[in-house]
This record gives structure tokens, sequence and C-alpha cells, in this order.
């Protein structure tokens, strides 16, 4: 063990239950030997970790309530715990982090996202601020980012820009955990309704991720193939689920809701391949999501959107086919030929999950975490 003993990590925005946050970070540091507590909101799936404090936040009544009302809480609770590190997720607590950091306490800035990326393709904020309030944030992360302990990154992109602007700055990647996705592909279940043959597509249901193109390629497939699209994961809003069960292509859809993490390497095994098609917004360009990493492990291909970050992975491990994400028949055209292909289909899966156990695993990223802890102690 080293100097540091007690570890406190807070989120406002994410659930407790959060893979990055919980099953990876959290764990590690607890099988390290730390002592953590986690301040957040209601998980989604229990904290079935008996060595991990929990303390969880009110709900918000809103977005302002959750950065006013919920930071100052947090901040309050973990002033309370009197730790030796404080580990905060969200750029909303930068100011919670910044007032820890003045009374002298060591504080890393965990980056999940390019905020100022992010802010460029928010419509709830006014299309006139949103470069003027993207430089702003920029700003701020570049300045405030050198007085914190670290700044721990999951992209190599944003890693660049903490580190031009002299931040000490540590990528540690939101790859899988190996032991979530074991190595096999499952018997199908007769009992199970994923008999049929499907495509999968894993996560929060948005327009900017795609969902509108699953959907009209979907239709486009020929019936014969019987091909389905299971979606798994929750509505942004009721709104858009209601638009999109009223058009044709859902009727070859099985909505299956949130899917617990014990039952998705099952349901993810038993597709033809898995489904990311974002939008070519700023922020999804750059970014890596966990979903592409989640459908290798399983041990099928994907079908993701041609960004330039996402082809060198895809095309270097020949895991997928790659697709212009706003032409579903182009998606359609790249369904239809893994169910026609199932050789190079499942060749493509087993290429995937080797490119996973050699590079793109938790198990690789852990060290970095816990080196960074190891050298905050000296």
């Amino acid at each position: 063990m080293t100097g540091i003993r007690k570890i406190c990590i807070i989120s406002t925005v994410h659930p407790a239950s959060d893979v990055r946050i919980f099953h990876k970070q959290a764990k590690t540091l607890v099988e390290a030997g730390y002592e953590v507590v986690l301040i957040g909101r209601k998980p989604l799936t229990p904290i079935d970790e008996p060595n991990i404090k929990f303390r969880e936040l009110p709900a918000p009544k809103n977005r302002f309530d959750r950065m006013v009302r919920l930071s100052l809480i947090a901040f309050k609770w973990a002033w309370s715990e009197q730790a030796d590190v404080y580990h905060f997720h969200d750029p909303e607590l930068i100011f919670v982090g910044l007032l820890l950091r003045m009374f002298g306490k060591k504080v890393i800035y965990d980056v999940h996202e390019d905020v100022p990326l992010q802010i460029l393709s928010k419509s709830w904020i006014p299309s006139f601020l949103r470069p003027v309030l993207s430089w702003l944030v920029r700003t701020i992360e570049g300045l405030v980012g050198r007085w914190f302990s670290a700044v721990i990154t999951v992209t190599q992109p944003i890693s660049e820009r903490f580190i031009e602007n002299g931040c000490r700055t540590v990528l540690v990647q939101n790859f899988p955990l190996l032991e979530e996705f074991p190595n096999l592909r499952p018997d199908v279940d007769d009992t199970s309704e994923e008999n049929e043959p499907f495509v999968v597509y894993v996560g929060g249901i948005s327009v900017a991720r795609g969902i509108r193109e699953m959907v009209e390629a979907i239709e486009h497939v020929n019936n014969c193939l019987g091909i389905k699209l299971v979606l798994a994961g929750k509505f942004e809003d009721a709104r858009l689920e209601s638009e999109i069960q009223s058009m044709p292509g859902w009727k070859k859809v099985r909505f299956v809701g949130w899917v617990d993490r014990t039952r998705l390497p099952i349901l993810l095994s038993k597709g033809i391949a898995g489904l990311v098609i974002f939008y070519p917004e700023p922020n999804h360009v750059s970014a890596q999501p966990n979903k592409l990493f989640e459908y290798m492990s399983a041990g099928i291909p994907v079908v993701a959107s041609n960004f330039p970050l996402w082809k060198d992975i895809v095309e270097r491990h020949n895991c997928g086919i790659l697709v212009d994400p706003l032409k579903p028949e182009e998606i359609a055209r790249a369904i239809t030929y893994l169910a026609e292909n199932s050789a190079e289909a499942r060749k493509m899966g087993e290429n995937g999950r080797r490119a996973i156990e050699q590079y793109y695993n938790w198990e690789r990223e852990a060290q970095k975490l816990l080196e960074l802890y190891d050298e905050l102690s000296k």
C-alpha cells in the first residue's frame, strides 16, 4: 500500500452503478487495498461491493438543481469524509474540485467526454451561444486542469488538449472488462425470445445515435432473411419513442428495454452484428463508445459509422463493416452481407474478440490508474 488510504469518488451526473465509475475504477481501487467512498446518484443496479461506502445523492428536480444543489451536497459530504484523494467525474463539479484543492486536498478530474465539442451539438443550448460556451468551457478546463493533481481522459484527442495546456494527464481508456464478456458464443436458449436472427443496438436511444436510420435500415433488409433489430436501452424521451414506433420498420424491431449487465454478454453473443451508427457530430467523431468494444468483446462483428478513429480500429482488426451513418441503405446492405456470409461474419467476430484480449481491455488500463495513484502518494 502507498501513503494514500482513502479515496472519495464523486459524480452528480452518472448513476452510482456507472460502469466506468463503479465496476471499473472503484472496484479496481478496492481490490488494490484502498478504502473507497462513492458519492453519486441512485444506481440502476445494486451496489454489490460491500467494501465500498456508498452515499446516495437526492434526485435533482431539473438540470439547474443538479448543477447547484447536488454539487453543494456533494461537496459537504465529500469534505466530511476527509479522504486523501478526491476523484470527480463531471465538468459541473470543477468548482467543487477547486474548493477541495484550495483546502490542500489531492484532486483528480476524470474527463469522460470532450465537453467543448459536445456543447456544439446540444439542442437545448441556443445555437448562437454554443460556440461561445464551447470556447469558455475549453478555456476553463485548460486553466483549472493545471491546478488539479491530475486529469484522467478516455481518448487520445482529449488527452492532447489537456497536455497542450500543461496539465498532468493520464489516458485511461474505457475498454471492457474481460471477465464480463467470457470468450464464448453460448447456445441459443430455446425458451428465449431471441431465437430469430437479429442485429442489436445497446445503449441510450436518440436521434444523434442513429435510431431513425437503424429502424429504416431494418425495414429494407430482405424479409426472407427474417432479421430483426433488437434495441436494448432507453429512449431519450417519450416523444421520440412514439415517433419511432410509428415508423414502418418498427414491425421488425424488438424493444427489450434496459438489459442488466449480467445478461448483456449473452444477448450480444447471439446477434449477427452490433450496430453503432452515431451521427457525425463533433463529439462523436473523436469518441470511443463503449458499445463498439462490447460488441467486439462478445465476438460479433460491428456495423459502425465510418469515422476516421473508428475506421482505424475496425479495418486494422478486420472486425466489421463501416457505413455512412446517414444512409440507411448502406446500413441495410451491411446487415444483409453479414447475414448471408456467416463464415466471414464469424471470422470478423473472432478477430474483434482477439483484439479485445490483446489491446482493448480494462485489465490493461487499470494498471495506468493504479500507477497514477501510486505516484500521487509520493
